[in-house]
């Protein structure tokens, strides 16, 4: 058994679990999970965990994602994209000129609140949204915060536009196209999508799993990244030999603030404050669990382990 990452270009029409139990299948690796799921009618990068590196994928969850996104204005679906029901069509007339778009885009700009999609995977009182959108209810949907990092029109042929964004988790790019119809008065809705990157990883760097043309095992597994490679973007401390053998039994380590090395990543926060994981490396430089500050750290205390990846 491997404990790797794995960078993994989704192809159209596929879902996430799709690629999930392919990749199952050429690595012989039963755990094996991804972090941050694509719709299937979009395209571009995962990235996987096989054996114990699955426990880390919830901190390359936190890094912002880039996408190349298409939509076209002038027609509303149900779903925001181009799997849903029209619901409303604009007059040829009511179409803004390239200027106004770009004009408008600054709107969408920076943190705000975004409501997601009726289908979606939100829960709502223990449902996902889409289950009760199915059922042609119209669920009760709440704002959740979000930050458009950057959002820049790079190809215009009205009604079509093509963007280039980078946003934070939990950002819906399908809203966002629906959103920015509403606010031109015409409506939009997403025609395609593909995620280029997520953080520091790119899709050019990724493998296909195609059935007809996947790479074989071993190139998988020469592409693969290490853990403590993966998580390079983290706040970390290195521990001495004693330390990193009690942490492999379970016993989180006391460490002064002055001990965390910085990581740079987007929205930066101090080395230890509470928020982004820390990378506890043993004196090799190898993984050896996450942790995170306390809310209320104080001296004496010892860090609180999210998870021990090299157990003993």
């Amino acid at each position: 058994m491997a404990d790797l990452l794995h960078l993994v270009d989704k192809p159209e029409d596929w879902t996430s679990h799709d690629v999930v139990a392919r990749m199952r299948g050429i690595l012989g690796e039963r755990r094996v999970g991804h972090a941050g799921t694509l719709d299937p009618f979009a395209s571009g990068l995962l990235v996987l965990g096989e054996g114990r590196t699955t426990a880390l994928l919830s901190c390359i969850g936190l890094l912002p994602k880039r996408y190349v996104a298409r939509a076209l204005l002038g027609v509303e679906t149900d779903t925001h994209d181009r799997t849903g029901r029209v619901t409303a069509r604009s007059d040829a007339s009511a179409l803004p000129d390239v200027e106004t778009v770009r004009a408008a885009l600054a709107r969408f700009r920076g943190k705000q609140d975004q409501l997601p999609p009726a289908f979606s995977a939100v829960k709502v009182n223990g449902e996902r949204l889409y289950k009760a959108a199915r059922r042609g209810e119209d669920p009760v949907r709440t704002t959740r915060p979000v930050h458009v990092y950057d959002l820049t029109l790079t190809e215009a042929a009205l009604p079509e536009i093509t963007l280039d964004l980078t946003v934070s988790r939990g950002t819906y790019v399908r809203a966002l196209a629906h959103d920015l119809g509403r606010h031109l008065g015409c409506g939009a809705h997403l025609i395609a999508l593909r995620r280029t990157a997520i953080g520091p990883f790119h899709v050019d760097q990724a493998l296909s799993p195609a059935r007809d043309t996947a790479p074989s095992t071993a190139r998988f597994r020469e592409r693969a990244i290490a853990p403590e490679q993966a998580l390079a973007f983290l706040p970390r401390v290195r521990l001495t030999a004693d330390e990193a053998a009690r942490l492999r039994h379970g016993v989180a380590p006391v460490v002064d603030a002055s001990r965390f090395e910085s990581a740079g990543h987007a929205d930066p926060l101090p080395p230890g404050e509470p928020g982004w994981p820390v990378a506890l490396l043993d004196p090799e430089g190898l993984l050896v669990a996450l942790a995170r500050h306390r809310e209320a750290q104080r001296a004496g205390d010892p860090l609180r382990l999210l998870r021990v990846v090299a157990p003993a």
